[in-house]
């Protein structure tokens, strides 16, 4: 079971969180100033030839401050016998109008620059992290720019190969070896080792039992730390612990109002 369900128990005092609205955008520069700020003190920015690239971090924050959250619709394998690969698409939901506001898709392969000898769910792993970065930026990189900081996400930079070289592990130069040192060096026949097999593919969380989980967290009784510790970790949310954390909010939901019912 997540952290995040594991705090969901009795009613806790409510902290005032100043939040913005992306239409106003007298709102929308405060925001720049908060998140300029934010990224700075995290270190949340990779420096590619000079220029200041925002990590999917600050990305996540920009939009949690305006109440939109990304959901991970859809991850599919488009692997081949040369690479590996993976598609995936993030759509971005609005908590305050219930409507979707944006999507974006990524992918991720092996062939990439110095992408060759990651695991499988790695290469899962930064797939949906640059969809998430290319939804938000698709709606939000004026936000980003007007906080001083260049409106790409820093995953896209490093899908580009635009990470200059000298940022990158320098790699040892191998002599070749003739083929008569090659044979004289041999060593005698070793048995072939069986590869390693693959980790599991994990079964994430559908978006409709996320979409349940952001409807149950809109509820007026959970509180806000609450919400926000929960949507942090939505998209780590395996079908069984969405499972698990759609029931324990249902309860919390139902305790808290019975409360309230017999305190009245």
């Amino acid at each position: 079971m997540s952290e995040a369900t594991k705090n969901i128990k009795e009613p806790v005092r409510k902290t005032k969180i100043e939040s913005y609205d992306i239409s106003r955008s007298d709102e929308t520069l405060h925001l720049a100033t908060d998140l300029a700020k934010f990224i700075k003190e995290n270190k949340l920015t990779t420096t590619v030839q000079g220029k200041e690239f925002v990590n999917v971090e600050g990305w996540q924050y920009a939009g949690s401050r305006l109440g939109i959250v990304p959901i991970v619709e859809h991850v599919i394998n488009v692997s081949n016998d040369q690479e590996i690969k993976y598609q995936a698409k993030v759509t971005l939901f609005d908590m305050r109008s219930g409507h979707t506001v944006g999507a974006g898709f990524a992918i991720c392969s092996s062939k990439e620059q110095g992408k060759k000898f990651y695991q499988e769910f790695a290469i899962m792993s930064m797939a949906q992290t640059r969809a998430i970065g290319k939804a938000y930026r698709n709606i939000l990189a004026w936000i980003i720019r007007a906080a001083g900081y260049e409106p790409t996400p820093a995953e896209e930079m490093e899908y580009g190969g635009n990470t200059p070289a000298a940022s990158q592990p320098a790699m040892a130069v191998v002599p070749t070896a003739t083929p008569a040192a090659v044979a004289a060096e041999a060593p005698a026949p070793m048995k072939a080792v069986a590869a390693e097999p693959a980790a599991p593919a994990v079964a994430y969380a559908s978006a409709a039992k996320k979409e349940e989980i952001i409807r149950l967290l809109n509820h007026p009784v959970i509180t806000r730390p609450e919400k926000t510790k929960m949507l942090l970790n939505i998209n780590r949310l395996d079908d069984e612990r969405a499972t698990q954390a759609i029931a324990k909010l249902k309860k919390a939901i139902e305790d808290r109002e019975n409360g309230q019912a017999a305190a009245a």
